[in-house]
């Protein structure tokens, strides 16, 4: 008898995580049930990032509003985005993916965006993706960079090529978290170089964990599109409020 990929790929997942037992995203305990990267009693505690969002950066927005406060009177270089959480209910599992080592939490979010974000995606026309890049002195200080394995695992069950080389990160810039608005516009200015000379791609997804000013986003969009893209999207985990 044949066996589906599919099916095939949730066998070999559930061996593994018998030999290698993973952590749940939003519990951290092991994964109690074999082949599955999520307690089935956790599903429903990460919230969807459900209407009204702005059109542009994806943010929750008052209902009758088309777009948030900050893309009304800012011009981005990306064309739309879309997060998949609401950030409160999702910070913790993204804090631990992020800085604590949970590189296995990649493949449930990936799963995630592939389902509830995945038209999204196919209707950019993307030809790639492109994840943000962390600078080598910090990758080497955490051993990953978790919005290349976010980006993998997307790129796998969506069938879009992944390009981790494309942008180098040449700035090691300070943690956008720790700085007001105007220290974060000037932490990311030419902090990104292509990792080669041109782009033959003319649509992008840029994936990222967290949107919030969209600066980051904004800066890599602004150098992919200096070197040949013609449309940037993006994608990422969660995004905070927008403002009115």
């Amino acid at each position: 008898m044949k066996i589906s990929s599919k099916k095939r790929e949730k066998i070999i997942r559930g061996i593994l995580q018998a030999v290698y037992p993973g952590h749940c995203p939003v519990c951290d305990e092991i994964v109690r049930h074999g082949g599955e990267n999520v307690c089935a009693e956790c599903m429903d505690k990460l919230k969807l990032l459900t209407p009204p969002y702005c059109m542009r950066c994806g943010k929750k927005i008052s209902e009758g509003e088309e777009y948030c406060g900050e893309c009304r009177e800012k011009k981005h270089f990306f064309e739309r985005g879309r997060a998949l959480y609401e950030y409160g209910p999702a910070a913790e599992s993204i804090y631990r993916f992020k800085y604590g080592g949970r590189r296995e939490y990649a493949e449930f979010y990936g799963e995630q965006i592939a389902e509830y974000l995945g038209g999204f995606i196919r209707n950019t026309g993307a030809e790639g993706i492109v994840p943000i890049p962390l600078h080598r002195n910090r990758k080497r200080t955490r051993g990953y960079n978790q919005a290349e394995l976010l980006a993998k695992a997307v790129g796998k069950r969506l069938g879009i090529p992944v390009y981790p080389k494309m942008l180098v990160r040449v700035k090691n810039t300070v943690p956008q978290k720790k700085l007001n608005p105007e220290e974060r516009q000037n932490n990311l200015k030419r902090a990104f170089n292509m990792g080669q000379n041109d782009v033959k791609l003319k649509t992008i997804i840029v994936v990222d964990d967290i949107y919030t000013t969209g600066i980051t986003i904004d800066e890599a969009a602004r150098v992919l599109k200096d070197a040949g893209a013609e449309k940037i999207y993006f994608v990422t985990l969660a995004c905070g409020a927008g403002t009115a």
